[in-house]
């Protein structure tokens, strides 16, 4: 009755119950359940619980968030996620000039949480663009339509359940009165952020494409 919605191929893949809509051509590969609507080819990769719309492909890639693409490039004999790359998308909408998150699926409060003695490249594609004004009387210097663009980039590492952040950032291209926007990668806690700056009555849409490069060790970094 599990399988009733999925398409199997192949020797030793196991899908566990609540797995729904899912792909999965390759060996040894596995999804933890309660999740739909994933793809997954190769050998002896792994969902986690509640994964959603993910795509996997390679040898022992791990995918641990909705809507992600997850590349594992090991050996049979690697733990799981040792090597992979892994494509995400954070958003937001702002109307304020002060600092805030943006969200992993532009869902509130969600945010990708690195497992514990890992690291990664990350490099990310950040776009924002100007939809309107939300305030009262004259409206702020500037015209719909306004836009910026950044690339943020730097290492995150998770050591023993500490998160750390080394980054930076180039501004790419820009049209129109865009002076105080900007993103910022951050970590608070288990989460790893990136923060945007739009400017006060002004609505803000924002798009950041994240790629991590990856390495998970089975030592305490």
């Amino acid at each position: 009755i599990r399988n009733e919605n999925n398409f199997v191929q192949g020797r030793g893949n196991r899908t566990e119950i609540g797995t729904d809509n899912t792909y999965i051509m390759g060996e040894n590969n596995t999804v933890q359940g309660y999740s739909r609507n994933n793809i997954i080819i190769g050998t002896g990769n792994e969902i986690e619980n509640g994964i959603n719309n993910a795509i996997v492909f390679g040898t022992k890639a791990n995918a641990m968030n909705d809507n992600s693409i997850d590349l594992g490039g090991n050996q049979g004999t690697d733990i799981l996620g040792e090597r992979q790359a892994i494509h995400l998308m954070y958003g937001r909408q702002t109307t304020q000039g002060s600092e805030t998150d943006s969200y992993l699926n532009n869902l509130q409060n969600n945010y990708f949480q690195p497992p514990e003695n890992s690291i990664f490249y990350f490099h990310a594609d950040v776009i924002a663009v100007r939809v309107g004004h939300t305030g009262g009387g004259d409206p702020p210097a500037g015209s719909v339509g306004d836009y910026a663009s950044w690339v943020e980039r730097g290492v995150l590492i998770n050591q023993s359940g500490t998160l750390r952040v080394n980054r930076e950032k180039d501004a790419i291209k820009s049209n129109g009165t865009v002076t105080d926007w900007r993103p910022r990668s951050d970590v608070s806690g288990s989460n790893f952020i990136i923060k945007v700056r739009g400017e006060t009555d002004v609505t803000i849409e924002w798009n950041c494409y994240v790629r991590m490069t990856q390495i998970q060790t089975s030592v305490a970094l």
